[in-house]
């Protein structure tokens, strides 16, 4: 049997970064192998949750890879056939709104349509403050797209940032398992 790949692509949302390595590091535990890509943001801003240079490091510590930060890196993922599954965690509603509008102008987005080219799954972790306002309507798009999946989701703090939407890290590798059958993991928000 094919061991799996899976493309782990992460964007900007830098206060979900612990827990994004965590289940990075869990996934590889069950014996996948992990493409990591990462988003220009992601890969070169230092915020107060970390360095990227250090995150960088960890990623490619755990994965034994180079990240793949670069559109020109991102383009072969799809007609070299690179990957199983696509995991955008944490998505950020910059990047559910590029998806769900066509446009792949970093290396997140232009892995993920590159790897949409042979019509294998793409699972989403959203992550960002404005899901349940903003970025809805992008959620709703993705959600009739072909093979795109949602890591089920929950309000993360509904008194001070009411619109404010997080995936379950916990239910990474389940979710991922259900796209891989071309299934929606249910229920999706919790």
């Amino acid at each position: 049997m094919k061991k799996l790949t899976f493309g782990y692509a992460i964007t900007g949302s830098f206060c979900t970064f612990e827990r994004t390595l965590t289940q990075m590091e869990y996934i590889i535990s069950e014996g996948i192998d992990i493409l990591p890509i990462m988003s220009f943001n992601a890969s070169k801003l230092d915020t107060r949750f970390g360095k990227a240079k250090d995150f960088i490091d960890t990623i490619e510590s755990l994965t034994n890879k180079k990240v793949i930060k670069t559109l020109e890196a991102a383009e072969p993922i799809g007609p070299k056939k690179m990957t199983d599954l696509m995991i955008v965690l944490p998505c950020t509603g910059n990047t559910l709104a590029k998806l769900a509008s066509g446009i792949y102008d970093t290396p997140v987005t232009l892995a993920v349509k590159s790897h949409l080219r042979n019509q294998k799954p793409v699972l989403i972790g959203v992550s960002t403050n404005d899901a349940l306002s903003a970025s809805a309507k992008n959620i709703g798009a993705l959600l009739n797209y072909k093979n795109y999946y949602f890591i089920p989701m929950r309000q993360d703090d509904c008194v001070n940032k009411p619109y404010s939407v997080v995936c379950d890290f916990e239910r990474v590798l389940e979710a991922a398992f259900y796209a891989l059958e071309g299934k929606q993991i249910e229920p999706m928000i919790f």
